[in-house]
């Protein structure tokens, strides 16, 4: 997997797709308020690292779950209510398309 399958830049947000021991996790920021949110927010979507778990939703990737969801575009939904922008204009990195049940 190349850096380029695990970050996307669209709209003024910036994702990024990481694995830790325990978790995926897809992580997004506000670089460009000029596509409607607000610079500096953020937000994560984690999932189990076997990738069949329901999607926690968190401020940050290391933050403290706000709600689950069983479905990938209900999670980025929440997403683009935390930052301020459409769910449609979150890039998504190839390594993480395929998140969620």
């Amino acid at each position: 997997m190349t850096d380029g399958d695990r970050t996307a830049e669209a709209s003024g947000i910036r994702a990024s797709y990481d694995e830790t021991e325990t978790e995926r996790r897809l992580s997004f920021e506000v670089t460009d308020a000029s596509a409607g949110g607000r610079t500096g927010e953020t937000a994560a979507i984690a999932q189990n690292l076997e990738g069949y778990a329901m999607l926690k939703v968190r401020p940050t990737a290391d933050g403290d779950e706000l709600e689950r969801y069983y479905g990938f575009d209900m999670a980025l939904d929440h997403v683009g209510e935390l930052l301020g922008v459409s769910p449609h204009d979150l890039p998504i990195p190839d390594a993480a398309a395929d998140m969620g049940m």
